[in-house]
């Protein structure tokens, strides 16, 4: 799916969540809460391609919505940012990272990026905000430990060894495995410490999440699909 399409996708999602919510009830048989999935994941893990094959998959559930599922990832930031009364930034570099105070001072004064003090709290509240409304795959950004108290909220965590990860990335991004290895090892580094500084956790608490999967061993196919069925039996308990 290119960015285009994901992001007129989103974009439609949003424009549904602020529109009068009075829908009519929906049809016996039906899903009659507001599910919502978050995907936590190593870099290089495939959460993109298994959010895009799970957002596929449970519209032919009971789960289907009165809108369809969506995957929010970097879209998260453009909404919390465009929801954000003060200065508006650029979302497209803004990454998940831990910054030194003095850099995001300099940022801040620079209309380049909002300061963490800003960001965060606005991405945690559209997070919420969002998760509440249902029908969304969240990936990354706190969303799993932000939604943790969530009974309508299945959490995912995609993992894999660092040679599968390079892989991966390397073919996605036509790199040399030098490089994608560089980048795989600093993303992880930055998501750690970004979760560490803003949300006191840790990636790796297992705790944290109803279903793991290595996707060294699973396709990214059949992650989708094992996602599926695992959130269609936590909601049906719900």
């Amino acid at each position: 799916m290119n960015t285009e399409t994901l992001i007129d996708k989103s974009g439609a999602y949003f424009i549904s969540q602020c529109q009068d919510r009075r829908e009519p009830q929906p049809p016996a048989g039906l899903c009659r809460i507001n599910p919502a999935i978050t995907i936590s994941h190593q870099t290089g893990a495939g959460a993109p391609e298994v959010a895009e094959q799970l957002a596929k998959s449970l519209p032919k559930t009971k789960f289907a919505g009165p809108q369809p599922w969506t995957v929010l990832n970097q879209q998260l930031i453009e909404r919390a940012l465009n929801n954000n009364q003060g200065p508006k930034y650029p979302a497209a570099n803004i990454a998940e990272e831990k910054r030194f105070f003095l850099e995001e001072l300099i940022d801040d004064v620079l209309d380049l990026q909002p300061p963490s003090w800003v960001l965060v709290p606005q991405v945690t509240k559209t997070i919420l905000q969002l998760a509440q409304a249902g029908h969304v795959i969240l990936i990354g950004h706190g969303a799993t430990v932000v939604t943790a108290k969530s009974s309508t909220v299945y959490h995912v965590r995609l993992t894999g060894s660092v040679a599968k990860r390079v892989e991966r990335v390397q073919r996605l991004k036509n790199l040399t495995p030098a490089a994608a290895e560089a980048i795989v090892k600093a993303e992880d580094r930055k998501r750690k410490q970004y979760l560490k500084a803003h949300f006191h956790t840790r990636l790796d608490n297992e705790l944290l999440y109803d279903l793991i999967i290595n996707t060294d061993r699973i396709s990214l196919a059949a992650a989708g699909d094992l996602i599926s069925e695992g959130a269609q039996r936590f909601f049906s308990g719900r």
